[in-house]
C-alpha cells in the first residue's frame, strides 16, 4: 500500500438511496459500515483539501435508480455538499460521461481513489475505464460492496475483487490505512 498522490480526488461510486435503505431490493452488504467508511473517507478528503465526485448510476424506467425514483439520488447521509460534483452514467464504467473525464483533467489528476458500490459490476467497471484513461487507481479495500449472488455471499464477490485489482496493479488501500494522520 503507498499514499495516493496529494492530489488525487475521491470518487464515489452509485452510494444511492437504493443501496442502503431497503425499500425495493436488499441493501448492500453491510450498508451501515460502508455509510460510515465512505463518511471517514470523504471527511478525511475535504481536511486535506483533496476534491470530491459523486457518480450517480441512471437507470432505465421503472429501475429503482431510474432518475426521479426514491431510490435514486445519492445517500444523504454521506453529507454532499454544493461544490461535490455529481456525474451521472447508464453503464457500468463512470467514464462514460465524458464530464469525468474532463472534471479530472481540469483538476490535472493523473490518480483517483475508488469507493462505492457494486464491487463486481460499477466499481469494476471504472477501475477497468480508468486505467484505460490512463490514471492510476487506489481502491479503498473496505469501502466498495455488493449483493449476495447465487452462489456467491457479497463478502466473497469482494475478496475476490480486491485480489483481481491488485493484480491488475492497482493500489489497494483500508480506510484506517489511508485517514491515518
Amino acid at each position: 500500500m503507498q499514499k495516493p498522490a496529494d492530489f488525487a480526488p475521491v470518487i464515489v461510486i452509485d452510494l444511492q438511496t437504493n443501496m442502503f435503505d431497503g425499500a425495493v431490493e436488499p441493501p448492500i452488504h453491510v450498508a451501515d459500515t460502508i455509510a460510515a467508511r465512505t463518511c471517514k473517507v470523504i471527511e478525511w478528503a475535504r481536511r486535506e483539501g483533496r476534491k470530491v465526485a459523486f457518480i450517480r448510476h441512471d437507470g432505465p424506467e421503472g429501475d429503482p435508480l431510474a432518475p426521479g425514483e426514491p431510490g435514486w439520488p445519492v445517500w444523504p447521509a454521506l453529507g454532499q455538499n454544493g461544490e461535490e460534483p455529481t456525474f451521472s452514467k447508464t453503464v457500468r464504467n463512470s467514464f462514460s460521461n465524458p464530464k469525468l473525464g474532463a472534471w479530472l483533467a481540469e483538476l490535472n489528476a493523473s490518480e483517483v481513489i475508488l469507493l462505492g458500490a457494486q464491487t463486481d459490476f460499477c466499481v469494476a467497471g471504472t477501475v477497468q475505464g480508468a486505467i484505460a484513461n490512463g490514471l492510476k487507481v487506489t481502491v479503498i479495500s473496505d469501502a466498495h460492496s455488493t449483493l449476495d449472488q447465487p452462489g456467491e455471499p457479497a463478502s466473497s464477490i469482494i475478496n475476490r475483487y480486491n485480489a483481481q485489482f491488485a493484480e491488475a496493479g492497482v493500489n489497494m488501500v483500508t480506510t484506517d490505512a489511508l485517514t491515518a494522520s
